[in-house]
This record gives structure tokens, C-alpha cells and sequence, in this order.
């Protein structure tokens, strides 16, 4: 797994990535999800790797799924 630099400024804080995550565009989507935080560059869709990850889903993926008592 590869490591980024975090330098800090006051009350901001800047990412030096390697090259090869280098990211189209000058601004990204921000979420954080507990203690990870994903960046998606801005040129593209924030819904896109959804979309690119459904053909993963088999017809029956949801078949043995049981709906949680309520």
C-alpha cells in the first residue's frame, strides 16, 4: 500500500499523492466515511463508480437477502 505526505497549515491540511493518483481536473468530491476519506475527481460523475460497479451484481445477488425485523 502506498502513503501520501500530509502537510499542515493552521487549520487546513494539503495531500502530497504519488504520481500514479494523480487526478484529472483541479478540484474533487470530499466524503468521509469514518476514518477514510474518499476523493472523486470533480470532472467526473460522484455516482460513476456505482454505475461502473452494478454489472458486478449477479440477477440473484439480493435472493437470500431477509428483511431485518422491524
Amino acid at each position: 500500500m502506498k502513503t501520501a505526505k500530509i502537510l499542515k497549515d493552521n487549520e487546513t491540511q494539503t495531500l502530497l499523492l504519488p504520481a500514479e493518483f494523480n487526478l484529472p481536473g483541479d478540484e474533487v468530491y470530499i466524503k468521509k466515511v469514518g476514518n477514510t476519506i474518499v476523493l472523486i475527481p470533480k470532472d467526473d460523475s460522484p455516482w460513476q463508480p456505482f454505475f461502473d460497479s452494478w454489472d458486478l451484481f449477479t440477477e440473484d445477488f439480493m435472493e437470500d437477502w431477509e428483511k431485518p425485523a422491524a
